[in-house]
């Protein structure tokens, strides 16, 4: 008789992330653009190796204030490369587990159809009340917003507009409510399987800011866990990287 593994099962196998015979738990903190293709890869990987991914939500500058803090968390998925190096640096991270896990693209996004052109010559019409951005000293995503402004000459004239979010999470929120037209978003929040899911955006060029290179990194309270370390390497998988992808971002 001939058995036969299924694709999945099998590349796991080999990679060594077959379910332990002892499951644990990882505490991870995750930046807010990332919400969905985590969940998605934290319900594979639970599925994969018996280990669950107990998931929290935010924007990466209150994550390293907590994790300074004393959080219990044991891997950060943040929303930049420079917290995880910086947690690594100061000895709050385990030394040579950072590695960028996806590369963020920015989208200029409306909940109505047809109201952000391709081309994002909406923000040079000015012919609305309120643009929602992430808050720029937190969110990486809200940096990129106001740097791509900035190039495109327009920042001085649109800042009386803003409507800021603590994270790009509540950002998102501002412009699916409709308490902003329009605003500055994660493609990943827009997007799913390559589609946009609604509304109307603008892909924002990745010329006009500095790459959004997200990192992740094992945590010092992670350090013994082999959840934390099974997670880390899950990212790295065919699985992962498929969920990834699928929400619009680079690898």
């Amino acid at each position: 008789m001939q058995i036969r593994l299924s694709p999945l099962f099998a590349g796991l196998v080999v990679l060594g992330l077959s379910a332990p015979l002892h499951a644990a738990e990882v505490q991870v903190a995750v930046a807010a653009n990332f919400t969905a293709p985590m969940q998605k890869i934290a319900a594979d990987f639970e599925q994969a190796t018996g280990h669950q991914a107990k998931l929290a939500f935010g924007a990466t500058g209150k994550f390293y204030a907590q994790i300074k803090n004393g959080a219990p968390f044991e891997v950060l998925l943040a929303a930049d490369d420079e917290t995880p190096a910086k947690l690594e640096k100061e000895g709050a991270a385990v030394s040579g587990s950072r590695f960028t896990y996806a590369i963020g693209q920015l989208a200029l996004w409306s909940a109505k159809p047809g109201y952000v052109d391709d081309k994002g010559a909406v923000l040079k019409q000015g012919a609305f009340d309120h643009l929602a951005i992430a808050n720029p000293k937190l969110a990486p995503y809200g940096a990129a917003a106001v740097e791509t402004l900035t190039k495109l000459g327009l920042l001085s004239g649109l800042e009386s507009k803003f409507v800021q979010g603590e994270n790009i999470a509540q950002t998102f929120q501002f412009v699916s409510t409709g308490n902003a037209e329009l605003g500055f978003v994660a493609l990943s929040q827009v997007v799913e399987g390559g589609k946009l899911k609604s509304g109307s955006a603008w892909i924002v060029p990745a010329n006009l800011h500095s790459p959004i290179r997200q990192d992740v990194v094992v945590l010092a309270k992670g350090k013994d866990n082999p959840a934390a370390a099974a997670l880390v390497r899950f990212l790295k998988t065919d699985t992962a990287r498929a969920v990834i992808k699928s929400y619009g971002y680079e690898l």
